[in-house]
């Protein structure tokens, strides 16, 4: 990952979200007053004097029981403090030294990564050294006592944390693609961001809602360096109550608007759900680049025609995404997995292209000689002056008319059409902008336009 990792392990609700959020003075981690709330190993950047690192939350430790995701979990956190160069034990100063507590301090004493006891909830400075006595008899040296909260003792925490981290080198900065995995629960976005690494970076579950956080990882191929960001499953607004679930999709929601390339996850034997309809347009709406991703090819049973078939029947149903390109995948066995990667560069490289307004006129030109623009019922017909593109990502073209609201639907879907056809774009959605200008304006930019020229 080319950063030390500092890992954070505990039992079970004793603040170890808090602590990453403070450590890394984010919000990244959800905080929710339920145990077991992070299951996954998630990695937040920080800093602190002259060294940065990444903290890794981990969900809370049980050895003594094997219900639901707690092996799993356990999994995950030996995995983060295998490839940690320090680790933070954080028990819960309200509580005093619990069996659970023991146990996790008999486990790491077999460990050769060394760690800190850290007691949090210590909210009062006076009181704080009396909680973390307690701590003693555990025996695993010195408890820091802390307030995650407040942020009471975490200055002399880290203090005495880098000086186990080794210096890092200056890394020359590489452009990286921002990935978000979406998609309805249980259609293998967890399995899909697994077949990436090669291990299993995510919990796999058939049960629903098993990924809360947005797991950011980071992969690279031919020199590429990739973030995936897998998130949770999305459902319809109105099965989700406030709790873990909703601060999960807010999660998933704010990952789709900081990708470069959304990854949407469909499940191949349940074919396109109004759900897959609406996140689709959402991810339409924010401006981002896509490609469907088709999970679970390998259940279909086929035919020479099942892949026409089902492409037809996508095009039907996302009629409005026809640009976005589609990959049939398997991530149980990694059939074209890889390949996913090829489309995502591409996406992204239309998502921030841009291209010159004397192109763009001419694409106008041409479009205007096939199709002129309607006439209204007064008998005044649109007229449409120039084009430029004004941004990327998505790519944004301002076209300066007359008369805006004599321009119907079905004729901007046609302009809109002329330049995929012409420009390309695929992969990504292109805005337009109508804009109403009088042709004495117009013409008066066009003469300072030639005057700088």
């Amino acid at each position: 990952m080319g950063l030390p990792v500092v890992a954070i392990i505990g039992r079970p609700n004793v603040g170890k979200s808090t602590l990453v959020n403070r450590l890394a003075k984010d919000k990244s981690a959800i905080i929710y007053d339920l145990p077991g709330i992070t299951r996954d190993r998630t990695y937040i950047p920080a800093f602190w004097r002259d060294r940065d690192f990444l903290v890794v939350d981990t969900g809370g430790l049980v050895f003594n029981e094997d219900t639901e995701f707690l092996p799993l979990i356990r999994q995950q956190a030996m995995i983060a403090l295998s490839e940690a160069n320090a680790a933070i034990f954080v028990v819960d100063g309200s509580t005093g030294p619990t069996a659970a507590d023991e146990e996790i301090a008999d486990w790491l004493r077999q460990q050769k990564v060394p760690f800190f006891l850290v007691v949090n909830k210590c909210e009062s400075p006076d009181q704080g050294f009396i909680q973390a006595a307690e701590f003693w008899d555990l025996g695993l040296g010195e408890p820091y006592p802390v307030s995650a909260i407040h942020g009471n003792g975490t200055g002399e925490l880290l203090d005495e944390v880098i000086e186990h981290l080794p210096e890092t080198t200056e890394i020359q900065e590489k452009h990286e693609i921002n990935v978000a995995i979406v998609g309805r629960p249980n259609v293998g976005k967890s399995s899909l961001l697994n077949a990436f690494m090669g291990e299993e970076r995510a919990i796999v579950s058939p049960i629903s809602g098993t990924t809360r956080d947005a797991i950011d990882t980071f992969i690279e191929r031919q020199g590429q360096t990739y973030r995936l960001i897998d998130t949770a499953g999305i459902r319809k607004k109105k099965n989700v109550e406030y709790g873990p679930e909703f601060f999960s999709i807010n999660r998933s929601f704010k990952a789709i608007r900081r990708a470069d390339v959304v990854l949407l996850v469909i499940d191949a034997l349940d074919g396109i759900t109004d759900q897959d309809q609406k996140l689709a347009g959402r991810i339409v709406e924010d401006g981002r680049a896509f490609v469907l991703v088709v999970n679970k090819w390998d259940a279909i049973e086929k035919d020479s025609y099942t892949i026409y078939d089902y492409e037809k029947m996508l095009s039907q149903r996302l009629n409005f995404t026809n640009w976005a390109e589609t990959i049939f995948v398997s991530a149980m066995t990694g059939q074209r997995v890889e390949k996913i990667l090829y489309l995502v560069n591409y996406a992204a490289e239309e998502h921030k292209r841009r291209v010159s307004t004397s192109v763009i006129n001419e694409v106008l030109e041409e479009a205007i000689r096939w199709h002129s623009p309607p006439v209204s019922r007064s008998g005044k017909q649109g007229k449409i002056y120039y084009g430029t593109q004004v941004s990327t990502q998505p790519p944004s073209i301002a076209l300066f008319v007359n008369d805006a609201k004599r321009f119907n639907d079905n004729y901007r879907r046609y302009i809109e059409r002329q330049f995929r056809q012409q420009l390309g774009f695929k992969g990504t959605p292109i805005r337009l902008f109508w804009r109403s200008k009088k042709a004495r304006d117009v013409e008066n930019a066009t003469v300072n336009r030639a005057t700088k020229v």
